[in-house]
């Protein structure tokens, strides 16, 4: 077999290969003895039936085309096993020449990664906040624990921001009913802004039985974009009562037993989490930094599949309607031009920054062990809110576990270079990137940071709730 390569662009290629006759015999043998276990010829046992005669009765174009349909497959991965290329999906394989008895010619094009000259790490500099505790920060983590422990009270006046209200809500659009915009005894925060724009002017004010209409934009349903007529009736009124600062609510919001515990305790909570935001700053700052130095060509195709999905999952909420989508880029002051061109650039940087990390991941000979891919799915699982078997087997059916296992790699590519960049904050101090990171050379440390920071993130998410309040 001989086959040669033609560089169509810098991410594909057209692999051109050419099979004498004599090489398909092992395929011809296996089409012969599936046929003879398919066919019952008089006189001879299942099984046995020689080849001439199996031609005669199926025709010996059929044969060939099966054939040629089984052997293209492995001879293309022969003929791409022969190169240094790094194919990136399915190819287009098109047979160009066919002569029974002779040879088969065909050709290949596929997408493959490009060849991308990475930098000297250590010239990339970048510039990132510093890690600074301020008092108005360790403040911040104690009103957040303070209003987990607070407790929600019944009051007989009007709704003010920051209360807690039952709330019954209807819509209509053009004087019709808007069913799925209707809910009664819904729980809100004034002045959370987390429901629709306008309700939160239009509760402050209100008493227990008060109505009021408002206009708003759906932003969901049939009825998305499209201006509404809301009522809003409050049901009840409650205020939020936090507990005193002091030995007693140390005691019961944490495992200290003094109040000046407590803020100790705090005050390294707040450290940790803006170590925690200084090194995902970090990571963004140097794959910025690369991205800008480093050319790196995208392949057209996998960037429309980029655009695709992100198409699909503005649409398809909306009953893949073009005119519903157009109407909620419209109520968000944006269009579909700018969706287009924003998922396109999206799409293009995705791409481009997964090649960048493959590439490095190649060059720094980066492996991702059993025990650390088992360690993501379980905090993986633990972000959605379900057991580890479940996660793994939802990731299986959808078929992205080497999804899962190509971005555990590229984080740990990031991880593994992180050290060899100059960071320095915005006051000028040099910042030390394996305290925040851990020594790469250290088994346990670059490959498990990335889960770390999300980790850490979370809880940081976490204690900000006010999820936790007592009702009395």
């Amino acid at each position: 077999m001989k086959s040669t390569v033609e560089q169509l662009s810098p991410t594909r290629v057209r692999i051109n290969v050419e099979v004498p006759f004599e090489e398909l015999k092992p395929d011809f043998d296996r089409a012969y003895k599936t046929l003879a276990q398919q066919i019952r010829l008089p006189g001879f046992r299942p099984g046995k039936a020689p080849a001439k005669l199996l031609e005669a009765r199926v025709g010996r174009a059929n044969v060939l085309n099966q054939v040629v349909n089984d052997a293209l497959p492995a001879k293309y991965n022969d003929a791409l096993s022969s190169t240094e290329l790094k194919p990136l999906g399915q190819p287009d394989i098109e047979i160009t020449k066919l002569e029974d008895g002779e040879e088969i010619v065909f050709t290949a094009e596929v997408d493959v990664r490009p060849e991308i000259t990475l930098p000297d790490f250590s010239t990339v500099t970048v510039t990132v906040d510093p890690v600074e505790i301020t008092d108005e920060a360790v403040d911040e983590q104690l009103l957040s624990l303070r209003q987990r422990f607070g407790t929600l009270t019944g009051v007989e006046r009007a709704a003010q921001t920051g209360d807690f209200v039952s709330i019954d809500l209807s819509a209509t659009v053009d004087g019709e009913d808007v069913a799925e915009a209707s809910t009664e005894g819904l729980s809100h925060e004034v002045g959370s802004g987390q429901l629709i724009e306008g309700l939160d002017d239009a509760i402050v004010g209100l008493s227990v039985g008060d109505s009021k209409e408002f206009p708003t934009t759906l932003l969901a349903g049939e009825h998305a974009g499209r201006e509404a007529q809301v009522t809003v009736t409050v049901k009840s009124v409650k205020e939020r009562e936090l507990p005193e600062p002091d030995d007693e609510f140390a005691q019961l919001a944490s495992q200290f037993d003094t109040f000046d515990e407590l803020m100790a305790d705090l005050r390294e909570r707040v450290a940790r989490v803006k170590k925690v935001e200084q090194a995902g700053q970090i990571r963004d700052k140097v794959l910025e930094a690369l991205l800008e130095s480093v050319e790196v060509p995208v392949p057209e195709a996998f960037v429309k599949a980029e655009v695709d999905s992100a198409l699909h999952d503005a649409i398809h909420p909306l009953d893949h309607d073009e005119n519903k989508l157009a109407q909620q880029l419209e109520a968000a002051g944006s269009s579909r031009e700018e969706f287009d061109t924003d998922a396109r650039e999206g799409a293009e940087k995705s791409v481009r920054t997964q090649l960048l990390l493959d590439t490095i991941a190649d060059a720094e000979s980066v492996q991702v062990g059993q025990e650390e891919l088992t360690q993501n799915i379980v905090f993986q699982a633990q972000r959605y809110g379900i057991a580890p078997e479940e996660f793994i087997q939802q990731v299986q059916q959808a078929n992205q576990l080497p999804a899962l296992f190509a971005d555990i790699r590229r984080s740990k590519a990031l991880a593994a270079i992180v050290d060899r960049v100059s960071v320095t904050d915005t006051a000028g101090a040099s910042v030390d990137t394996k305290e925040l990171f851990g020594d790469p050379e250290d088994e346990g440390t670059a490959e498990t940071e990335s889960a770390e920071i999300e980790s850490s993130t979370d809880e940081s998410a976490a204690d900000d709730s006010s999820a936790g309040e007592q009702q009395k």
